[in-house]
């Protein structure tokens, strides 16, 4: 496989689902996609079909030749492909979906042919709205002068189907499967119950 960081995010973030339909980004631990974290990035959603980096990995640090954080994604895209970025991250957030892209970029004096594959993920936030994604760009050949720009060669994008209730909660005071509460009730032993098997016997001989 060219891209295996692209797989091992969606792996990983899959695997983060756990039969629900999105995961949640405080589930997100870094140490679970250590091999990508150089790849990977989290965004977060400020307006419709605007999203800028959270986090983010050195690679893309070094295709723009500056620190990313804070910019939104469409600024590693030609102004001619910002538009179908900005649609797809609507898609994203709002269906849910994923959206996996490749992507070819910008050439010119010093900038030589490259191609990169994208994958965006959905995450929930901590309120509970899906605001949040964690992606993976890998970007290969000559990176030459920077900032380096992409176009959209192709894009897919797959509506995320509604996933099972979560495992994680709901299991103790689920109806069906806790029994009821006996309360304590300090009595007197039954007959035949709680005696000792030992007797006195009085012999008047």
């Amino acid at each position: 496989m060219r891209f295996p960081c692209i797989s091992e995010v969606q792996a990983y973030w899959e695997a983060l689902r756990e039969g629900r339909q999105i995961p949640c980004r405080s589930e997100v631990d870094p140490r679970g996609i250590e091999r990508a974290l150089e790849y990977t990035f989290v965004l977060e959603r400020i307006a419709p079909g605007v999203a800028r980096f959270r986090l983010a990995g050195m690679h893309l640090n070094d295709l723009m030749g500056m620190e990313v954080r804070g910019m939104p994604l469409t600024a590693l895209f030609t102004p001619k492909s910002r538009t179908e970025v900005s649609s797809t991250l609507d898609q994203v957030f709002s269906a849910p979906a994923t959206a996996e892209m490749t992507l070819l970029a910008e050439t010119g004096l010093g900038r030589p042919s490259m191609e990169a594959r994208l994958i965006i993920l959905p995450l929930k936030s901590d309120l509970g709205d899906v605001s949040r994604a964690l992606g993976c760009l890998v970007a290969e050949g000559t990176l030459g002068r920077v900032p380096r720009r992409f176009e959209i060669g192709t894009r897919t994008v797959r509506p995320i189907p509604p996933g099972l209730p979560s495992r994680r909660s709901g299991t103790v005071t689920t109806p069906g499967f806790a029994e009821p509460m006996i309360p304590f009730r300090h009595s007197a032993p039954e007959a035949g119950r709680g005696r000792s098997h030992l007797r006195l016997v009085v012999s008047d001989e």
